[in-house]
């Protein structure tokens, strides 16, 4: 600031008296006092300058390079880091959808196989279930034959001793009636 007010009241103080003396008139002629003052004035401002002003606009530009050789320099990293981790992500989602293809594919074979061993063990089932359904259904047929047979041995008991017209021993009868019986019924069933 003091600088600023320094250089211009010198100038003043010097032109004034060039001026005054010459009347004004003829600035195109040399004149070694005008010629000396102007260069003494333009050295003491250049240094005055060179001290206090080119100094410091000097320290200004270079940080102001420096300030901006770091910020690309910054940029640049932050480009690099950038890339570098859009080429991680990238890796990262190859990596999940490759995961989900293989737990589809294993949630698909997972599934197959569960509906294979479903359809075997409805099978064993429905075999099971025939199985028992053919022995239940011979056991009522052997049941049947039994039944059929004690009532055939009562029915033939019933018509001898009508025939023979007397009553014989009936537990004899019996007997005797179901051993007929026995040699018959395997005949009678093979002739079926």
């Amino acid at each position: 600031m003091r600088t600023s007010l320094i250089t211009p009241s010198l100038l003043a103080l010097t032109a004034t008296p060039a001026f005054a003396a010459d009347g004004g008139a003829d600035l195109l002629s040399p004149n070694a006092g005008l010629m000396f003052w102007t260069l003494l004035i333009f050295l003491l401002l250049l240094g005055v300058l060179s001290k206090f002003a080119f100094g410091p606009i000097t320290r200004a530009v270079e940080a102001r390079e420096r300030a901006l050789a770091d910020a690309i320099e910054g940029a640049k990293r932050d480009r690099e880091e950038a890339a570098q981790l859009l080429a991680e992500h990238k890796r990262q989602l190859d990596e999940a959808r490759t995961e989900a293809q293989k737990f589809i594919a294993d949630g698909r074979a997972t599934g197959e196989k569960m509906r294979a061993e479903l359809l075997e063990q409805t099978r064993r089932e429905q075999a099971e279930m025939l199985e028992r359904a053919r022995r239940e259904i011979d056991n009522e047929k052997i049941r049947a034959i039994a039944e059929l047979r004690r009532e055939a041995v009562d029915l033939a008991i019933a018509g001898a001793s009508r025939v023979v017209e007397q009553n014989l021993d009936s537990a004899g009868n019996r007997k005797l009636v179901e051993s007929f019986l026995a040699t018959v019924g395997p005949v009678s069933a093979s002739k079926r």
